[in-house]
């Protein structure tokens, strides 16, 4: 008939229905002022290390072409101070945000990664392979993290791989342990069992219905362990078993107290890094926290 409305296509309504549930999920994040001010403070941080490179060369952080004064206090020409080298305290803060910012993402993205996988994996066939993978996540999760973050960086060789291997791979059983626990809860849904009737197979079960089910907790986790990776990255580098030859904010607390910066009492040394660490882990705290009351319908209650 010609008056009829076209049948609505697929791809239009499932693209429709994205766009109401992050509307909704936006509103629903607004309502944290917590979230708000930790988002804020991320974008800052992110637009700080994404345009660094359009302000600071290579010169200003060349320890053989410095030539500001040596342990500087805070002025006018340097805001932050100088370090030992008459590097600018300010240059190497804003630069070391790059690499602090780009080792967590990456060494959160392996953890999280890993640990969803081995998740999925374990909740979906059950059995012995299942028990086999949670006593083996079991084990790395008694193990203190940091000395097998060390233990790791130690025996390869010292480079910002490394350093995002030594992370991934020792802080993804948490996550794993999640996301279990989602997927057996999905696995006992009823669709799950008309996908298997209808001759869905493991990866189609896994990846089509199990995955996007799985994702609102694996984004929460994932900014959750953001903030855990970059002080695991800046302890290590401050242990001296970063990369020597970039610029973090770990290995600008390392070189400080190489220098005799504490009992010097250079604080512009160690104070500006260490806000820095400590703002980015509270900033990634606050949106995983507000993404967390979203997503869970119990803390949404409680509220």
């Amino acid at each position: 008939m010609s008056g009829q409305a076209p049948a609505p296509v697929p791809t239009d309504v499932a693209w429709a229905r994205r766009r109401r549930a992050l509307a909704a999920f936006w509103r629903d994040y607004r309502a944290n002022p917590a979230g708000l001010y930790g988002l804020a403070a991320l974008l800052l941080f992110g637009l700080v290390a994404l345009t660094a490179p359009l302000y600071l060369g290579p010169q200003q952080l060349s320890v053989i072409h410095a030539d500001g004064p040596v342990l500087a206090p805070p002025s006018w020409e340097y805001p932050l101070g100088t370090d030992n080298f008459g590097r600018s305290m300010l240059d190497l803060l804003i630069w070391g945000s790059r690499m602090s910012l780009a080792v967590g993402l990456l060494a959160t993205f392996v953890s999280v990664a890993l640990g969803a996988l081995v998740g999925i994996v374990a909740g979906h066939f059950g059995g012995w392979s299942a028990t086999v993978m949670m006593r083996i996540t079991d084990w790395f999760l008694v193990l203190p993290n940091l000395v097998l973050a060390i233990a790791l960086a130690t025996v390869l060789s010292r480079s910002v791989a490394t350093v995002v291997l030594a992370i991934g791979l020792t802080a993804w059983p948490t996550t794993a342990r999640l996301v279990r626990a989602q997927t057996l809860a999905v696995e006992a849904r009823p669709y799950i069992e008309r996908a298997r009737a209808l001759g869905g197979g493991h990866a189609h079960i896994m990846v089509r219905h199990v995955l996007p089910n799985v994702m609102p907790l694996v984004l929460a986790q994932t900014t959750l362990l953001v903030a855990t990776s970059i002080v695991a990255e800046s302890t290590l580098a401050f242990l001296g078993l970063g990369d020597p030859t970039v610029v973090s904010w770990g290995g600008t607390l390392q070189q400080a107290r190489a220098a005799g910066a504490v009992s010097s009492g250079v604080w512009w040394y160690l104070v500006p890094p260490g806000l820095a660490i400590a703002a980015v882990a509270l900033s990634f705290t606050l949106c995983g926290r507000a993404i967390e009351n979203v997503l869970n319908p119990r803390l949404r209650e409680a509220r």
